[in-house]
């Protein structure tokens, strides 16, 4: 499962443009790839610590915990990054 996280505020036009973004490349996905991605949203209004760390910097995209942009959204990076996330194993299950 890739978790993108889409960290933002309301009434924030770059958000709204960024939520739009995501939708419309998670919904240009292949369906078994789209399925497997976790879309979270957190508005630095709730939370003090993603307050102090990104309120300069709304919206943001992380995938899997990592930075992948900040401000503006390109789609076809996004998609390029979430197609990559989906093909990288995860050591999830695996025996050592």
């Amino acid at each position: 499962m890739t978790i993108l996280t889409l960290i933002g505020k309301p009434d924030c036009h770059l958000c709204d443009v960024a939520h739009g973004i995501v939708d419309d490349v998670i919904a240009g996905l292949p369906e078994r790839l789209a399925d497997g991605i976790d879309v979270r949203e957190a508005s630095i209004l709730d939370d003090p610590a993603l307050y102090e760390q990104w309120w300069e910097k709304i919206p943001v995209i992380l995938i899997d915990g990592g930075l992948h942009a900040h401000w503006r959204v390109s789609a076809d990076r996004l998609r390029d990054a979430l197609v990559t996330a989906s093909a990288v194993p995860t050591s999830a299950g695996v025996a050592s």
